[in-house]
């Protein structure tokens, strides 16, 4: 692995992926959409390893979108599978290198064995102190948004807090994600320019990385390139180059003060 240029003290404390063309991928060779999906688990060990080792805090992966619910019921029940699979398989991994799970979405609506299996990888690794990986699975940006309004709204019909309480804050901390810093980089596989309902509220300042490379080719060289662009932008959250005094910066939510 190749870390030559790469500045160590200015990665990105959260990366977050949506990982993208695995169909297209299985298409293009000639195989099943099913074993595109495969060949993927392959790039998420990958970038898990990777992102452990270079001291990454935060890796979140776009894993199952509520829209994918529409695909085809072999796929789903295969991703499914896949997913029941790769849990049970990388758990001992978890543990052994400190890597805590979590999970945002509508989990409820997941098959049983892959519920409870999620729910125990989560219990089992919630100690570990090594870096975390948030599973977005059955995860919408607008859902997560109804939700945040629902629990606030719920409040304060309560007389819990009163709606001049309502501020970025209070928004953010009724996020799927309220326990995490926002995302400082962004990657997208497979070339499309979109985020596909993901992280719509949590990534006003997140740098965008879209690569044409297919999800099941993106391993360790494509992942340092991503980093490696990510360090070449000069992140200003709304100022002037003069008022930066230095060209890294961590988005956190404080920042977003300014358009």
């Amino acid at each position: 692995m190749n870390l030559r240029g790469l500045d160590k003290s200015r990665l990105p404390r959260h990366v977050a992926v949506i990982m993208d063309g695995n169909g297209r991928w299985a298409r293009l060779k000639g195989k099943s959409r099913i074993e595109g999906h495969r060949r993927g688990k392959a790039s998420v060990r990958a970038v898990v390893e990777i992102s452990r080792k270079l001291g990454i805090s935060y890796l979140s992966l776009y894993a199952f979108s509520t829209e994918n619910w529409l695909r085809p019921k072999d796929e789903v029940h295969a991703l499914m599978g896949l997913l029941e699979h790769y849990l049970t398989v990388e758990q001992p991994k978890m543990m052994r290198h400190g890597i805590r799970l979590l999970a945002i979405g509508d989990k409820d609506r997941l098959p049983a064995p892959v519920f409870h299996t999620l729910g125990n990888a989560v219990r089992t690794t919630r100690e570990n102190k090594g870096m975390t990986v948030l599973l977005a699975l059955s995860y919408s940006g607008r859902d997560d948004i109804v939700r945040m309004v629902q629990n606030i709204a719920r409040k304060v019909r309560e007389g819990v807090c009163a709606v001049e309480d309502i501020d970025e804050g209070m928004i953010s901390a009724h996020m799927d994600t309220r326990s995490i810093p926002d995302p400082d980089l962004l990657i997208r596989t497979s070339g499309e320019m979109r985020i596909s309902n993901f992280f719509l509220w949590q990534i006003p300042y997140t740098e965008l990385y879209i690569t044409p490379t297919l999800w099941p080719d993106f391993r360790e060289r494509e992942y340092v390139q991503a980093l490696l662009e990510f360090q070449r932008r000069r992140r200003r959250f709304g100022r002037t180059d003069e008022q930066i005094t230095q060209p890294f910066q961590s988005c956190d939510r404080g920042q977003r003060t300014q358009k």
